[in-house]
């Protein structure tokens, strides 16, 4: 199954990043609030990250080569854990920022109108997001999932910094500007660290989920029986792609065409459950007993 070009959608992610970042600049340049000026520096990590996607998505897209006969579809977990180390950069720059100011209190101005700017740039990021996060799903992208959730913590983040601001212009209490920084920055380190957990375990072979997982051993379990058995089966996931191996097992007296049939329509079946697998099977005689030593990566 050929996978559709998804750069139009870092496109779109580095078109909001730069309208969100106008917004909130202004907003910050209009109030001088520091819990504006955290979600402005988020939007400049929203940029990189948008920029870091757009470069991998290319990559990604190559198509397998003499040097990478598995594709390139691993590219997309340098995105979300690059994307990921940016978020806690930007963490420690609101944290320093928001400290500076609890020790040297200023008041807020404006605050009516620079509220009203970081809704619209909010509302800018929470469609965005919603857009990435179905392509995401539908294409298996972990590079759009990771910029939409991204998008969608900035979002909330966006709606804290706000009730905040808006708490401040209420009660007067200018300490609550820079103590809603630091939350915000210990947020988005929270979300910086699922990132790039994430992409560590994509880089290492990661296995399918578990309900894939289940759904395949389903599928097996429909053709065991009446001397068809079994095992060896690993899994793992590559960005977009997953990869499928099992050995099967069937009595020695079969012919090739008939242990052939039988892989073929197993085959078949996983590839129509999991349209983005790639399928490997190896055929062995169920009397042999070598055939049931031969389970471990390294025989």
């Amino acid at each position: 199954m050929t996978q559709p070009d998804l750069r139009r959608f870092a496109w779109l992610s580095i078109a909001a990043a730069l309208v969100t970042i106008l917004l909130k600049t202004w907003a910050w340049w209009l109030t001088g609030s520091v819990g504006l000026l955290s979600d402005a520096l988020e939007s400049l990590v929203n940029l990189a990250g948008a920029l870091m996607a757009l470069w991998m998505l290319t990559i990604a897209a190559r198509p397998a080569d003499e040097e990478h006969l598995y594709g390139h579809s691993k590219a997309e977990y340098f995105s979300s854990g690059f994307e990921g180390f940016l978020i806690l950069a930007a963490a420690l720059g609101i944290g320093w920022a928001a400290v500076d100011r609890l020790l040297h209190p200023q008041p807020l101005e404006q605050l009516d109108l620079g509220l009203a700017v970081s809704v619209v740039a909010s509302v800018v990021n929470l469609l965005t997001a919603l857009v990435l996060i179905r392509a995401g799903r539908e294409y298996r992208s972990i590079t759009l999932e990771a910029d939409a959730h991204h998008l969608l913590t900035d979002v909330w983040t966006s709606v804290g910094v706000i009730l905040g601001v808006a708490a401040v212009w209420a009660t007067g209490w200018l300490w609550l500007d820079p103590i809603l920084a630091l939350l915000v920055a210990a947020n988005i380190v929270w979300t910086g660290f699922r990132l790039v957990s994430r992409s560590a375990a994509g880089l290492m072979d990661t296995a399918l989920p578990p309900e894939q997982q289940a759904t395949i051993a389903g599928v097996l379990e429909k053709h065991r029986g009446a001397g068809i058995e079994f095992h060896a089966l690993w899994t793992r996931q590559a960005g977009s792609r997953a990869f499928v191996s099992f050995h099967v097992l069937v009595p020695g007296r079969w012919t090739v065409q008939q242990g052939h049939d039988l892989v073929e329509g197993i085959e078949c079946e996983l590839r129509a459950i999991l349209p983005h697998a790639h399928v490997l099977t190896h055929l062995e005689p169920i009397e042999d007993p070598l055939s049931h030593q031969d389970q471990d990566l390294d025989r």
